[in-house]
């Protein structure tokens, strides 16, 4: 298509026309050596050219798709270094998701509204990915207002790694009654009687909560298969072309990596996923670790879906939790089966990652990893990493960078910074996790969500809280000092990814002969206000030269999905997250304002109604509404 005098070539050009070319676009490639460009072309998934309209030209032919990104900010493609892609995938059709949810009374109407349409024997799920901050009520829904909004349909809410909600239609389908002994490390609340009340207590372990939510029905076959297609979708929306799977518990290898693995066959991934093995099975631990590492190595497969090593648990006793509502567990000794499994890792040359997120933890790992490196056993030229990190202190960093170790940051504290600054100070806040202490010592630092269970998936949120410090309830708990700016944040999420995968010759970076993955951005990341990072989304999002999701002007250049299924599916009636204009102006700040109080002011109605204190409709004061 001729686009702005870029006239398609039809004399020798064929062998090396481009697949896809963008123009008129302002280009933030990534790379030192040319950090802006004006145009870029990719063939067989690989970027060829970089510069402007002339330097294009000669690579435009009759078949080159064009994209005029309209003087748009085009970014290398995000990567989200720790996401539960593949668990996320297989259930995201079935979830309900308040991702973006402004209050407690429109999360209540979704959830009504999808139990009138969920068939007998299905759930309605809430899991993950929103925090009672960002609600203008401030507070989670009551079992009460569950029971209300579905009085026969089960109904589950997870919030962040606290607790969980049921209704009584959902404490009836997994069992649980006044005879039902409280799980190790959880609480069932009971009410009167002894019977529960609907409200389940990570004291401290999510245990209770994800085994709970463990028995609600699942998807088979092609169901599952859609629903992961649909979740890259989604994904994709914000811009992301790849991702690191962290594994994570109720994550089996080999069966629950099948779906990923026929869509990299069939070529039908929209994502780039590297994954890890976690051992599901406490006291088997090393059994699981030691039939993985005499059957694949990190590294095998390709660039659509690799094996990236082990973790993030390598033994289950060595993992710390993070509910910070509750106290920092007090770990049993766990360092004699865990240095046989970081032993075992490093001679078969496998990296892994390490969930800690207390110094406390990663004290007693490093000391693990410093005996073995005087042996001469570590790291052997492996790659591997702390994830979390929220408390680690200057001198675990400074042994982390000794042992040639990595890091990985997540913006949990965007939905959990309330609670942690009343446990542990504002002062502790500040620095949790200590972004620039650990960039300042050299380490790599690459930044995520661990979506989808606490944190949003939506990377411009994780992205506004590296460089804002504020949680989505508004809070500022990290300064300016241990803040980064958009550029640093940015390399987090491309660079920085990459280089956790041995991948950053071809990838995070812009430039001929890496991957062509790209994002081309509804709002300039670099100067938009910021408060409104958060809303930014992708209108077109490229990985490896294919248009895998389009908007805006460009709807229907993507590739074609199926129907979402089930048909009574959240999904197909709500979407995923539920994206909000950014409010312009204190006019329209205000207005916003308003409508929360709006809200709010509706709820506390009803309350008063229920409890006989006001009437249904109460008489309006103005003559003029009675007319």
């Amino acid at each position: 298509m001729p686009v702005g005098g870029l006239v398609p070539r039809t004399e020798n050009v064929t062998e090396h026309a481009a697949d896809v070319v963008v123009r008129n676009a302002r280009i933030h490639t990534g790379d030192a050596r040319r950090p802006q460009a004006g145009a870029l072309a990719i063939r067989n998934g690989l970027i060829t050219a970089v510069g402007d309209d002339a330097d294009i030209a000669p690579v435009v032919g009759p078949s080159t798709v064009v994209v005029d990104a309209l003087g748009r900010r085009v970014v290398p493609g995000l990567n989200d270094a720790h996401l539960h892609v593949i668990r996320g995938g297989l259930n995201y059709v079935l979830e309900l998701r308040w991702d973006g949810v402004r209050s407690l009374r429109q999360g209540l109407a979704m959830l009504r509204e999808q139990a009138a349409r969920t068939p007998r024997g299905q759930w309605v799920r809430v899991v993950g990915g929103w925090s009672a901050e960002q609600f203008a009520e401030r507070r989670l829904p009551t079992p009460a207002e569950l029971n209300e909004a579905a009085p026969d349909t089960p109904v589950f809410v997870l919030h962040l790694y606290q607790s969980a909600v049921l209704n009584r239609a959902a404490l009836r389908a997994v069992g649980y009654t006044r005879d039902t002994p409280d799980p190790k490390g959880g609480q069932i609340v009971r009410g009167r009687g002894g019977e529960p009340n609907g409200m389940l207590l990570a004291a401290p372990s999510a245990l209770v909560l994800y085994s709970t939510l463990a028995k609600a029905p699942t998807l088979e076959g092609e169901e599952r298969r859609t629903s992961t297609r649909h979740f890259l979708r989604e994904l994709n929306r914000f811009g992301l072309t790849s991702a690191i799977d962290a594994a994570g518990g109720f994550q089996s290898f080999p069966e629950n990596y099948a779906t990923v693995t026929e869509l990299a066959r069939d070529g039908l991934l929209s994502l780039r996923i590297a994954y890890h093995l976690f051992p599901q099975t406490p006291g088997q631990e090393l059994d699981d670790l030691t039939r993985w590492v005499e059957t694949v190595r990190p590294g095998d497969g390709d660039e659509w879906l690799r094996l990236n090593g082990a973790g993030e648990n390598l033994t289950w006793a060595a993992a710390d939790f993070e509910n910070f509502a509750e106290p920092r567990p007090e770990l049993n000794a766990y360092e004699g089966e865990f240095a046989k499994a970081v032993r075992l890792l490093t001679e078969h040359g496998w990296g892994f990652r390490l969930h800690a997120t207390y110094d406390e933890t990663i004290r007693r790992d490093l000391a693990v990893f410093e005996g073995l490196a005087a042996e001469g056993l570590f790291p052997a030229g492996n790659r591997w990493l702390f994830d979390h990190a929220e408390t680690v202190s200057p001198d675990s960093l400074d042994r982390i960078a000794a042992l040639g170790g990595s890091l990985s940051v997540q913006n949990r504290l965007s939905f959990q910074g309330e609670v942690f600054t009343r446990r542990y100070g504002a002062a502790a806040a500040a620095e949790a996790p200590p972004v620039r202490a650990m960039l300042a010592r050299g380490l790599t630092v690459a930044a995520g969500t661990d979506a989808t269970r606490v944190s949003s998936y939506n990377p411009w949120v994780a992205l506004h809280w590296l460089v804002s410090g504020r949680t989505v309830g508004g809070l500022a708990i990290r300064p300016p000092e241990n803040r980064v700016d958009r550029a640093t944040a940015l390399a987090m999420y491309t660079t920085a990814g990459a280089a956790l995968t041995g991948e950053q010759d071809v990838k995070g970076v812009l430039r001929p002969g890496s991957y062509g993955d790209l994002a081309v951005l509804s709002e300039d990341y670099f100067t938009v206000p910021e408060p409104e990072i958060p809303s930014i989304e992708s209108v077109l999002t490229v990985v490896g030269g294919r248009i895998v999701h389009a908007a805006a002007e460009y709807e229907g250049m993507d590739e074609e999905l199926p129907p979402v299924s089930p048909g009574w599916s959240p999904v197909a009636h709500f979407g995923g997250y539920q994206a909000a204009r950014p409010a312009h102006g204190a006019g329209a700040r205000q207005a916003e304002l308003l409508g929360e109080a709006v809200a709010e002011s509706g709820l506390h109605h009803r309350w008063r109604v229920a409890r006989g204190l006001a009437a249904e409709q109460g008489t309006p004061f103005d003559p003029c509404f009675l007319l």
